[in-house]
């Protein structure tokens, strides 16, 4: 249902898909040994206390910093930001040729938390590229304004920024 929303919302036809529950995620940050992020902001969440600047996570430190919202002035916008910076890590890390030994226990995690329409040839195909696909790597966040509906908050993004986040799409395939 996430691709067909996507597919018309965008008019895009998307190949593939990746899907990892967020256990998956804390397992996959503990198996690479840890990654580093880039925090904006600083927070305590009683369990952990995060300073602005380069920061390492474990699996546990790492979910505790991407469920985080209320006290971040962009709510779940800053929320989404810090995943994405999350899963950067995690695809720097995994081209890292120290992860190379960590591959097998990297594989089981995978296939015990993510759903995918790749098939293994695809995958192969993939792994094989891995190190230059952390060079590959494109991140952006549709812009629009909020508004509450009903009691339910919908992102309203303008025509415009659809046209240009097309755009992007269309010049990343080529």
């Amino acid at each position: 249902m996430t691709v067909a929303t996507v597919e018309n919302f965008l008019d895009v036809e998307m190949d593939y898909y990746v899907s990892m529950n967020m256990s998956g995620m804390k397992e996959l940050v503990d198996q690479l040994g840890g990654i580093t992020v880039n925090n904006e902001i600083a927070w305590d969440d009683g369990k952990y206390n995060f300073t602005e600047g380069l920061t390492d996570l474990d699996g546990d430190k790492s979910m505790h910093f991407v469920r985080m919202r209320k006290q971040d002035p962009d709510g779940d916008f800053g929320r989404t930001k810090r995943q994405r910076k999350v899963i950067q890590g995690i695809v720097d890390k995994g081209a890292s040729v120290a992860s190379v030994s960590k591959i097998n226990g990297v594989i089981e995690i995978l296939g015990n938390n993510m759903a995918t329409n790749l098939d293994f040839d695809d995958l192969k195909k993939l792994l094989s590229g891995y190190k230059d696909t952390r060079k590959n790597f494109v991140d952006y966040q549709m812009e629009g304004s909020g508004a509450n509906i009903d009691g339910v908050y919908y992102l309203i993004v303008p025509d415009e920024e659809v046209q240009k986040v097309q755009g992007m799409i269309e010049e990343i395939g080529r």
